[in-house]
C-alpha cells in the first residue's frame, strides 16, 4: 500500500464512520490520526456526544474487533486484563482472556476507576501485552485503546497519573454538533428502529496493518525535524509549566505528523502538519504550576503561544 492507497483508504474509512456520527471532520480526522501512529486516543467531553458511538463505528469501519469496558470504582484489574481459571477436568489453571484482548479497546469514563485499575492498561499501552501471575499474554495487532472521561461531574472520580496521559497519541474533545448536524440526528432517528446506526467495514485487519505502515514512508526534511524539538523543548521552558512534553511527547508528535501527511495525501511532511496537530498531541502532556492553574491558564493556550514564538521553516 502507498501514499495514494493510505489517502483513499483513509477517507473511505472517514466516509463510513461519518454515515454513523455527527462531528465535525476534523475531529473523526483526529481520532484516525491515533490508529495511524500506532497510538491511543483520549476522548474527554459531556455525555451524549457520541464517543462510545465514534469508537464503535470506526472499529466496525476498519472491520476490527471491538471491546467495551466501563471504568467503575469497583473494577479489578483482573476484571480487565482476565485471570487464571481452575480447569476441573485436567486439574489444571487456564487463563481466562479479559476484555482488553480486542483489536480496539473502549475505556469509557476511565477516570471513574481506581489508580491499580488504570495502571492495568499501562503494559498493554505501551508493551502491547499484559502480565497476569507472571506469565506474559501478547495483545492482538493492531492494539489500541480509545479512553473517555467526562470533565465534569468529579465527584468519585480519579486523576489519570502522569504516566498514563502520557501515553495517548492525541487528545481530542468532540464537542456539540451544529445546528444542522443535529438536525440530521433528528431526521436519521425518524425511520430508524436502532438505536444505534450501522456502519460498514471498509478495511480488514491485514489491511490496517498495511495502513499503518504507510506512514514510516513519508519524508521527514531536517528542518522540519529541528522545527518539532524546538516546539517540544521550549514547552519545558515556558515559566506557566511545571513539566513540559516528554522525550515520548516529541517522538509521538513526529509519528502523529507523518500520519496526518498520508490523511492529507502527501509524501512528505508540512509545517502546517505539524501545526495542526500539535495542540492534540502535546497539550495533555504539559503540567502546569499551581499559579497557572489558579489564573485559569489553558494548557491548549500554552503550546499555541508557543507555536506563535518558534519560527517556522520553509520547505520545499
Amino acid at each position: 500500500m502507498d501514499i495514494a492507497d493510505a489517502h483513499s483508504e483513509s477517507d473511505a474509512v472517514l466516509t463510513a464512520v461519518e454515515q454513523a456520527v455527527i462531528a465535525d471532520r476534523t475531529f473523526l480526522e483526529t481520532v484516525l490520526l491515533g490508529v495511524l501512529a500506532q497510538g491511543h486516543v483520549l476522548l474527554e467531553d459531556v455525555p451524549g456526544t457520541g464517543k462510545t458511538l465514534t469508537a464503535r463505528s470506526l472499529a466496525t469501519a476498519l472491520g476490527l474487533s471491538f471491546s467495551r469496558i466501563q471504568f467503575t470504582p469497583d473494577l479489578l484489574p483482573s476484571d480487565v486484563t482476565g485471570t487464571h481459571v481452575f480447569d476441573e477436568r485436567d486439574r489444571t489453571f487456564e487463563f481466562n482472556e479479559g476484555p482488553i484482548f480486542a483489536h480496539v479497546v473502549l475505556a469509557d469514563e476511565i477516570n471513574r476507576a481506581p489508580p491499580k485499575t488504570q495502571s492495568a492498561l499501562l503494559e498493554a499501552m505501551e508493551e502491547q501485552q499484559v502480565t497476569v501471575d507472571g506469565e506474559t499474554h501478547e495483545l492482538p495487532d493492531p492494539f489500541f485503546v480509545i479512553a473517555t472521561q467526562n470533565p465534569v461531574e468529579q465527584e468519585g472520580t480519579f486523576s489519570l497519573p502522569e504516566a498514563q496521559i502520557d501515553r495517548f497519541a492525541v487528545k481530542a474533545k468532540m464537542g456539540y454538533p451544529s445546528y444542522e448536524g443535529e438536525a440530521e440526528l433528528l431526521r436519521r432517528r425518524e425511520n430508524r428502529e436502532d438505536r444505534s446506526p450501522s456502519v460498514e467495514s471498509v478495511l480488514s485487519v491485514d489491511e490496517v496493518r498495511e495502513l499503518q505502515h504507510v506512514p514510516e514512508t513519508v519524508r521527514v526534511d531536517q528542518d522540519i525535524h529541528s522545527y518539532i524539538l524546538d516546539i517540544c523543548r521550549a514547552t519545558r521552558n515556558d515559566p506557566r509549566v511545571s513539566i513540559g512534553v516528554s522525550p515520548r511527547g516529541t517522538q509521538r508528535l513526529y509519528e502523529t505528523a507523518r500520519a496526518r501527511a498520508v490523511i492529507s495525501g502527501r509524501e512528505y511532511v508540512t509545517p502546517d502538519a505539524v501545526k495542526s496537530i500539535a495542540v492534540p498531541v502535546l497539550a495533555h502532556r504539559l503540567v502546569l504550576t499551581p499559579d497557572a492553574r489558579v489564573e485559569g491558564v489553558e494548557k491548549s493556550a500554552v503550546i499555541e503561544d508557543v507555536l506563535d514564538d518558534t519560527p517556522v521553516p520553509t520547505v520545499d
